[in-house]
């Protein structure tokens, strides 16, 4: 709604900008512009009016020697100019100005023009003085009576060029204030929607905290679960099926041993069927290692790293460097059964996905804390695609559950690096 709202403000603003420089476009182009070439125009009527008052006046000057007609070149280019310049300006007249006016103007000028051709008629018939009467009583006059006509319509122009200013210093104005209105409101809206969005985040990032600490609580629930239910199996197969297949490896051999000498058929099937319950017991044991090693409850964690660490390279002919620095001292049981379960799970991504004939675990004990590391010369990460796998995210949830961080990060060598960090109390 917030964004809507500053959309629509903005939409509406521009197209009142958009009116506004129009409309002052149309102002410059049609009132201001217009009235300065109409404005330069009437100063050339006005310089043209004035070179007819000095030809006149030098017409009257006795001093002059030549006759009155020797004037009419003069006043010949004075009008080819002149009526130009009334032609243009005529036509480029500001809408301001009335019809009257052009009018007077026209016929004055016509009229001007009129009384000169019969005053160098008369000086033509050789009345010079009466023509000279007549320039300095009438043409004088008329003349006069233009430049004032003239003087007025550069007046009105330049009035009109001041309300013109006037004009576009309130469009200017009105620009002005409506950016500081709609500043203004769009502060408002950002600061309304902000507030909103604030609220609205703050609840959702309770929703995602509390469905985080659900999800906590169950994963921990299944990892223990899941624990419990390896450690029953294992438990199970060492002691249920150890027993029965061993049982049944001694029943065997006591047969084989009964048997009689020339039954060489039957001591060696006896002796096939006891190597292959000797391999299943063997498979049985391992098995129930892999699930829970019996060690880890009964010796340690160290004991049980130096247990499952020579069955994963002779199961994968993956070569392990261990080094442990530290004394290990008393350690929670939840502790080591997932500083276990992260070594395992680090090693099977080394045999499934590194490609990387070694790898290296450290195991450091501090004052304090666990750091356990397990670091390969494969592919890395990057190698590996962009979608984590589960054991990764089984790796994050068992070291939250032991208030620990994993890392997971480039090796020196170009491999995988994953770090766990267990802070213990002392």
């Amino acid at each position: 709604m917030g964004l809507a709202v500053t959309l629509s403000a903005v939409a509406l603003y521009s197209g009142y900008t958009i009116v506004q420089m129009r409309g002052l476009r149309r102002l410059q182009t049609q009132s201001i512009d217009r009235n300065r070439t109409d404005s330069l125009l009437l100063l050339r009527i006005q310089n043209n009016l004035n070179s007819l008052a000095l030809a006149m006046r030098d017409m009257l000057d006795a001093d002059e020697p030549y006759p009155l007609t020797a004037w009419q070149g003069q006043f010949r280019r004075i009008r080819v100019d002149l009526e130009d310049a009334m032609r243009r300006e005529q036509a480029l007249g500001p809408a301001g100005r009335t019809a009257d006016q052009n009018r007077y103007l026209a016929a004055s000028v016509a009229q001007f023009w009129d009384a000169l051709d019969r005053v160098f008629a008369l000086a033509a018939s050789g009345n010079e003085g009466e023509a000279r009467t007549r320039i300095r009583l009438s043409l004088q006059a008329r003349q006069a009576a233009l430049s004032t006509a003239v003087s007025r319509l550069l007046v009105q122009n330049n009035e009109s060029e001041e309300h013109a200013a006037l004009e576009t210093q309130q469009i200017y104005a009105g620009v002005e204030r409506n950016v500081y209105l709609l500043f203004g409101a769009l502060l408002i809206v950002v600061a309304l929607s902000s507030v909103s969005v604030v609220q609205y985040n703050r609840r959702m990032f309770d929703q995602v905290a509390a469905l985080s600490e659900r999800r906590s609580e169950l994963a921990q629930q299944l990892i223990s679960m899941q624990e419990n239910t390896f450690r029953y199996i294992s438990r199970e197969l060492h002691d249920e099926f150890g027993q029965i297949l061993t049982a049944v490896g001694a029943m065997l051999q006591r047969m084989e041993r009964r048997s009689s000498a020339a039954d060489s058929t039957m001591k060696t099937g006896l002796r096939e069927v006891s190597g292959i319950v000797q391999s299943t017991l063997e498979k049985v044991r391992t098995l129930s290692q892999a699930l829970h090693p019996v060690v880890l409850d009964e010796a340690g964690l160290e004991s049980a790293l130096d247990s499952y660490l020579p069955n994963f390279e002779k199961r994968t002919g993956i070569k392990v460097h261990y080094e442990k620095t530290g004394e290990i001292g008393a350690m929670d049981k939840q502790v080591a059964i997932h500083l276990y379960r992260v070594l395992q799970e680090a090693l099977n991504n080394v045999a499934r996905h590194s490609q990387s004939a070694q790898a290296d675990v450290r195991l450091r004990f501090a004052p304090g804390s666990v750091v356990l590391e397990v670091e390969d010369e494969g592919i890395g990460f990057r190698g590996r695609g962009d979608t984590p796998g589960m054991g990764l995210v089984s790796m994050r949830e068992r070291a939250e559950l032991v208030n620990g961080r994993v890392e997971f990060l480039d090796g020196e060598g170009g491999g995988a690096l994953i770090r766990l960090t267990v802070q213990m109390s002392l």
